[in-house]
């Protein structure tokens, strides 16, 4: 395609910019049922973070109270699950603009081999796990 047809240029930068954003909306909103479960979920961003005594993970899910996170360790996979709902205020509220995905998550993460002690925070609008490394 000719870059001096500034409407081919234009449709066809706007087309690949739609398909970058696809990409990125799949990447971090999976909406698939996850095996075992028929409700759809979705995949909050996170960081990991290993230290000689402990792995960090800080998950962005403003709003969820840390306690309400699961999070299990199977063979070697940490699973952190839950559900982000509004707020009992806002439920009547009339929705402008919703950007933060509501429901059910799950987030699937491969761990450094090990046995680990499993402690949750909160930390500026995320959900700390600390896996406290094992001797």
């Amino acid at each position: 395609m000719s870059r001096k047809d500034p409407i081919n240029w234009m449709l066809s930068n706007a087309i690949e910019t739609l398909a970058r954003a696809e990409r990125l909306q799949q990447q971090f909103l999976n909406l698939q049922p996850l095996t075992g479960t028929r409700e759809p979920s979705w995949e909050p961003p996170i960081d990991v973070l290993e230290t000689d005594r402990e792995v960090l993970i800080l998950i962005a899910l403003p709003g969820v109270d840390p306690d309400e996170v699961v999070a299990v360790i199977d063979q070697g996979i940490l699973i952190v699950s839950g559900h982000r709902v509004l707020p009992a205020e806002l439920r009547d509220a009339r929705i402008l603009r919703l950007e933060l995905p509501q429901g059910r998550f799950e987030r699937r993460i491969s761990l450094p081999l090990g046995r680990y002690t499993i402690t949750r925070f909160a930390a500026n609008g995320c959900v700390g796990l600390r896996l406290a490394k094992a001797d």
